[in-house]
């Protein structure tokens, strides 16, 4: 829903503006068995930004809201964060491989089918792989890439990663806690990229996650996004339901 719903805005602004954000909600289920409608909305066109308000509809109602920014190119001041180190992709291990290890088969074959489209090769985490850190006692790291040849669109990269950038990043919020899915019931509640730089989604791509705080819950996490040269390309935070399955009222 939000890389159909990020596409659906695109479509209405100006071809020199580019999106730089985008806040969503995911209020209801989706229902795979009936189209989507998306309600474009035209809050504001000015100078240089613009913004763009979608509803995701099923059955008469909405289940998902967007809201996007987009903003004409610009020189301006510019600094990034440094890029951790970390080994290569070809030294990680594939997530599909490690689903079928840790979990339920049928569960695991349901995620490698869902994230098909994806190759994921995970680094480790707090408790294992990476380096332990006091201050940050729930982190994740993974590389990623979309295995299609994406082409030349720009657009269709950012729908991409926007699709791939839900992967995992609840989990890293589960970290420090051991614990996990049938146990932990899992739903992404907020979505939120911020786009700093273009890059291509099907050339490989760091996914370094860390989770401030759990509590309530809820999880929130948050994802810095690095193309191999070092450059932060995007900004992910995403807050879930990481229920205790015992505790669901």
């Amino acid at each position: 829903m939000a890389a159909q719903a990020l596409i659906a805005g695109v479509r209405t602004v100006e071809d020199d503006r580019a999106i730089h954000s985008l806040h969503s909600y995911f209020l209801r289920p989706g229902d795979t068995r009936v189209p989507i409608v998306y309600d474009v909305e035209r809050i504001r066109d000015g100078r240089s930004f613009a913004t763009r308000r979608v509803v995701a509809r099923q059955h008469g109602r909405p289940i998902y809201y967007l809201t996007a920014s987009f903003q004409r190119s610009e020189e301006g001041l510019e600094h990034q964060d440094v890029m951790p180190e970390v080994p290569g992709p070809e030294q990680g291990l594939s997530l599909a491989d490690l689903w079928r290890k840790r979990g339920d088969v049928d569960e695991a074959e349901s995620l490698v089918k869902e994230f098909a489209s994806l190759d994921a090769r995970y680094l480790g985490n707090s408790l294992r792989g990476l380096e332990a850190d006091p201050a940050h006692p729930a982190q994740a790291r993974m590389w990623v890439r979309v295995t299609e040849d994406l082409g030349k669109d720009p657009v269709r990269h950012l729908a991409a990663f926007t699709y791939a950038s839900d992967m995992s990043l609840l989990g890293a919020t589960l970290v420090p806690h051991r614990a996990g899915p049938p146990e932990i019931q899992m739903a992404s509640l907020d979505h939120t990229i911020w786009f700093h730089r273009p890059f291509r989604a099907d050339e490989w791509w760091l996914y370094d996650q860390l989770s401030p705080s759990a509590q309530g819950a809820r999880g929130l996490a948050i994802g810095r996004v690095f193309t191999p040269d070092g450059r932060l390309v995007a900004t992910v935070a995403q807050e879930g339901l990481i229920r205790p399955v015992d505790d669901r009222p």
